[in-house]
């Protein structure tokens, strides 16, 4: 299990404040448009939810940061720590409390018609994943496997490039 390789919870392909800030410094100005989501699965069994949090930026839909656990309001803040490390102008969500309580107000904008682009991406998580299907017999019996398995298909489809593609 230790020999597993880490992924990253933070896209490294895209810019972050500290490139941001010597953009600016050129009259440059650049920014992305978030939409944060989560989808469930499970791992043993069914009682036992494990929840994916990402954000995809809109405009290209490459993942922006990600984070597994629960649907707390702790894992969502873990989530919201690695975008407060990116120039982030708008974050388009659902209706859900974490969202209205943590998110900037005037930079939040909710609606189910806004988040079509992150709810397509969760049913290709689940097509491309047969482990996050709930109607499955190939589920994950570890916390760790689910992590690793998630984080590395994040990370070689969707860091790079919005599309679900063969980058190899």
């Amino acid at each position: 299990m230790s020999e597993l390789k880490k992924t990253p919870h933070l896209n490294p392909y895209i810019l972050d404040m500290i490139e941001d800030n010597c953009l600016k410094k050129l009259d440059v100005e650049f920014y992305y448009t978030a939409e944060p989501d989560e989808f469930w699965s499970f791992v043993g069994n069914k009682s036992n939810q494990r929840w994916t949090w990402y954000a995809i930026d809109k405009i290209s839909g490459i993942i922006l940061a990600w984070y597994n656990g629960k649907r707390t309001d702790d894992v969502f803040l873990k989530l919201f720590e690695f975008l407060s490390l990116l120039p982030i102008a708008l974050y388009f969500t659902d209706d859900w409390d974490a969202c209205k309580r943590y998110l900037p107000n005037d930079k939040l904008r909710i609606g189910k018609a806004m988040t079509w682009k992150i709810e397509r991406k969760n049913v290709k998580f689940r097509t491309h994943l047969q482990r996050l299907n709930r109607k499955t017999v190939c589920y994950s019996k570890d916390e760790q496997i689910y992590d690793k398995v998630t984080g590395m298909y994040i990370e070689r489809y969707y860091f790079k490039s919005g599309r679900f593609l063969n980058t190899a």
